[in-house]
């Protein structure tokens, strides 16, 4: 049957939380087991508590961590418990499978409740009540799959509309959970032995006629199972996450754009890590230039001072695509060719594929960011940065959303798959 982790700072939070409690308790399956795991800032007695507070810090916290919570700032206090939680979930997991967890909390309380539940593989169900869920919720909910649900009043005392909202809270839940431990049953009954090839590809706008196109051609061709990711930043982590977890087989990544964020300060940068994964992972994967002529921003007044005078594309009321110069494509490329020769576990199972045409829907002649001289500083600096280094490079002289460029990359990724 399923098991429900609630986590709640219960010292600010007790009667929110046993009401929580009492809705998941009435609205699960018969035989539901809920785990309730106390990780506020003082001790609190309840017998509802399964893991207290005091059995939280004393059993995962570190001795040398093991201090008076009230002498902490806030800030460092979240932190720790953070960890102890970590770790005991981590121990619950591996005693009876968790699936779902759950939390109700203001800014202090998601941000803990939302660390925790980053650490879950993706697909476990995960749902925060919270105070700031309308507001930027980028950070709480990374490159995963927390689900936030707005509380509308502040959890403060329990009154009609807060009881309301964590009665859909915990049905929701009920109803996730169940459906998760059903679904894990049926993968183990078919035996995920029998899987087709699980293949990841990277998207933007400007490369989705590409992206379709390989999709089309992979699954009508292939027994091959696509996860396309929006190159937003999230979607890049996302997609690596995926490929640490051993949940991806082979990678396209055909958009590379938030290697451009990441330089330039876009909106959508994947981080620093970006490329790492599927490298470190020795998997199939085929990498290409899509949308490396653009960095992000938001409205066209909230771009930079210092990029104002560039060259500026608005591609709706709410993005602004800034055209990449010579010097910064000679900057992304060196960035892919040191990730692609410090990481790469198996250089026969990487491939670099570069459109020559073209790297996006408007780099191509006529277009809005049509510019030969940076698209060829940032093939040319990639080719000669990957030199003698036993990457294979393909140069494709149509642009990236070419039908026959699609279907070529695509065969060329199963090839490497097929060749191990």
């Amino acid at each position: 049957m399923p098991h429900i982790v609630l986590l709640g700072t219960l010292d600010t939070k007790l009667p929110e939380i046993l009401h929580l409690h009492s809705r998941l308790v009435a609205l699960s399956p018969p035989g539901t087991s809920i785990t309730v795991i106390d990780c506020g800032r003082s001790p609190v007695n309840h017998p509802a508590i399964t893991v207290s507070q005091n059995e939280l810090v004393t059993n995962f916290g570190t001795k040398d961590e093991r201090v008076t919570l009230q002498d902490l700032p806030r800030g460092e206090i979240i932190k720790y418990m953070i960890r102890c939680t970590t770790s005991c979930i981590e121990e619950l997991h591996q005693k009876q499978p968790v699936h779902g967890i759950i939390s109700a909390g203001g800014s202090g309380g998601t941000s803990l409740a939302s660390a925790v539940m980053r650490t879950l593989p993706i697909g476990l169900p995960k749902l925060i009540a919270s105070t700031v869920a309308s507001g930027d919720t980028g950070p709480i909910v990374g490159e995963t799959d927390i689900t936030l649900m707005y509380s509308v009043v502040d959890i403060a005392g329990t009154n009609d509309l807060l009881r309301s909202i964590l009665n859909n809270a915990a049905a929701a839940m009920a109803g996730m959970s169940a459906a998760y431990e059903q679904q894990l049953q049926q993968q183990s009954e078919r035996g995920e032995g029998s899987q087709k090839l699980r293949v990841g590809i990277t998207m933007f706008g400007v490369t989705t006629p590409c992206v379709d196109k390989i999709r089309e051609h992979l699954e009508n061709n292939y027994a091959v199972e696509t996860y396309v990711f929006h190159a937003t930043g999230h979607g890049g982590k996302a997609m690596e996450r995926l490929v640490s977890e051993g949940r991806l087989d082979a990678v396209l990544d055909l958009t590379t754009t938030e290697i451009c964020d990441f330089l330039m300060g876009g909106n959508m940068s994947a981080g620093p890590d970006r490329l790492e994964a599927a490298l470190k992972a020795g998997i199939p994967t085929v990498i290409s230039l899509g949308a490396t002529d653009m960095v992000n921003f938001g409205p066209k007044a909230t771009v930079p001072e210092k990029y104002q005078q560039r060259r500026l594309f608005e591609h709706n009321p709410t993005v602004t695509l800034m055209r990449t110069t010579k010097d910064e494509c000679v900057s992304i490329a060196k960035f892919m060719a040191d990730k692609i020769k410090r990481f790469a576990a198996d250089r026969k199972m990487v491939q670099i594929t570069l459109p020559k045409g073209g790297v996006s829907m408007i780099a191509t002649p006529g277009g809005a960011f049509e510019d030969r001289d940076a698209d060829d500083a940032l093939i040319e600096t990639l080719v000669s940065e990957l030199q003698d280094s036993g990457i294979f490079i393909v140069h494709d002289e149509k642009d990236i959303n070419d039908e026959a460029f699609a279907m070529k990359i695509a065969d060329d990724l199963m090839r490497l798959a097929n060749s191990r």
